[in-house]
């Protein structure tokens, strides 16, 4: 498995491209706030032939969700998350707004009247091409807090659950700091310490490096 990462919007926020030999390719966490950083993804996956079948939400706090219409405007992508989020899409535009984010020339955060969103469970298996991706649930940041696995690959994207040296705010609607540290030690801690971390925001990291270093379980 192939792997690109766009750091997009005010919140230098991961954008993850996922991709085989197949062509076929997911994304997750479609955060392109302005024009430019829509065209500049597009761009990417033209350039390579992908073929996007997939769009992927670790949560949809707004900084994850900035291109989710894009994706559906240019590549007819409804996004995927967990249904105990979907709260977040109803008021993005207007958290967005409270944060001074909704800038000329950037997109329409919300998907539209919620309607384009599907569901994913804790367990479920995404499919693209010759690759798959495990669905784990881990609410704590967001209730609806997913990553996404490959045993394969030996790849895990965390979105805002873990991060290097790091985890996830527990103080927006919804969070829970006690829940996110036991998803973290239940169910992220026990994966191969091999395991490459992407995270929402930031470098990469490993599953033994943060079980080792990380100073919320020392």
């Amino acid at each position: 498995m192939k792997i690109k990462v766009f750091t997009n919007n005010p919140w230098q926020e991961n954008t993850i491209v996922l991709y085989d030999e197949t062509g076929e390719a997911v994304i997750i966490d479609c955060g392109c706030f302005s024009k430019e950083e829509g065209q500049r993804l597009k761009s990417f996956l033209v350039e390579n032939q992908l073929i996007p079948v997939a769009l992927l939400n670790t949560h949809l706090h707004i900084d994850h969700i900035f291109g989710n219409n894009f994706m559906l405007d240019e590549f007819g992508l409804s996004a995927r998350a967990h249904e105990a989020d979907s709260f977040w899409v109803e008021d993005a535009e207007r958290y967005a707004a409270m944060l001074g984010v909704m800038a000329s020339g950037g997109y329409v955060v919300a998907v539209p009247n919620g309607g384009n969103l599907e569901y994913l469970k804790d367990g479920e298996v995404v499919k693209f091409g010759h690759s798959e991706l495990k669905v784990i649930h881990v609410p704590g940041h967001s209730p609806g807090g997913l990553c996404f696995y490959s045993d394969k690959d030996k790849l895990l994207v965390a979105g805002d659950v873990l991060f290097q040296g790091s985890i996830g705010r527990a103080d927006l609607p919804g969070g829970d700091m006690n829940q996110l540290l036991n998803g973290i030690r239940e169910k992220l801690f026990v994966l191969p310490d091999d395991v490459r971390v992407i995270p929402g925001h930031g470098g990469f990291t490993t599953i033994g490096e943060e079980k080792r270093m990380n100073p919320f379980f020392q």
